[in-house]
């Protein structure tokens, strides 16, 4: 029963963003079972967003968003939140550059965990080859030394992919990117053009709020 009304308040949040004060951007996603499963979790969506501080993000926590988010845990759901500083990044999505502005003068420290987006827009004609690049990489990474959680993300029309994860450092991350299937998968994509827009980015977490998948990766 979550499955269909988590797809209805994907439409409604949407234009309850609209406005809201300090948001400079955000994106409403579906999710997958996971980082390594094939199909989509109709019950869990995702919200990335950027804000203009501390007191715009505060001011939507504690809004509306604090309604939903007790609804949804007293009726046995889950709810997870993690603030990001970037540490490193490059690319665009929907063609804006969304990380220009988190960019900070002086770098942060990149020791503890670290929070990774990879998000690409696959071209039609790629689509076959990027499904069959799939599964090596995504049972390499579901193994890897180090990960404490991931999820692949996406939004609709399908072919905009996207995978988050945190991971319990910076090691752990760089021993992953160097692994024989993952550095193969990332030589063809660049070789045969697989995507028309990417974007990288590492991310330092502040903190969290509520449990995924009965945790918090933050934690350990």
């Amino acid at each position: 029963w979550r499955a269909p009304l988590a797809l209805g308040r994907l439409g409604t949040d949407r234009l309850r963003l609209r406005g809201t004060p300090g948001l400079r951007f955000a994106r409403l996603l579906g999710t997958g079972r996971g980082a390594t499963a094939v199909g989509a979790d109709l019950a869990r969506s995702a919200l990335f967003a950027v804000w203009d501080d501390a007191a715009a993000l505060a001011a939507f926590e504690d809004g509306w968003f604090a309604e939903r988010a007790a609804r949804v845990r007293t009726s046995g759901g889950e709810v997870y939140g993690v603030r990001l500083a970037l540490l490193s990044g490059h690319g665009r999505w929907g063609g804006r550059d969304v990380l220009t502005d988190l960019r900070r003068p002086q770098p942060l420290a990149a020791d503890g965990p670290v929070a990774v987006l990879t998000r690409a827009t696959v071209r039609p004609s790629r689509w076959h080859r990027f499904r069959g690049s799939r599964p090596p990489v995504s049972e390499e990474l579901a193994g890897a030394d180090g990960l404490r959680a991931a999820v692949s993300i996406g939004e609709a029309p399908v072919g905009l992919q996207a995978t988050f994860s945190i991971w319990s450092d910076v090691a752990a991350v760089v021993a992953f990117a160097r692994s024989p299937e993952h550095r193969a998968v990332v030589r063809r994509t660049r070789e045969e053009d697989w995507y028309g827009e990417e974007l990288f980015a590492r991310f330092a977490p502040l903190g969290a709020t509520g449990t995924w998948d009965g945790r918090d990766p933050l934690s350990g």
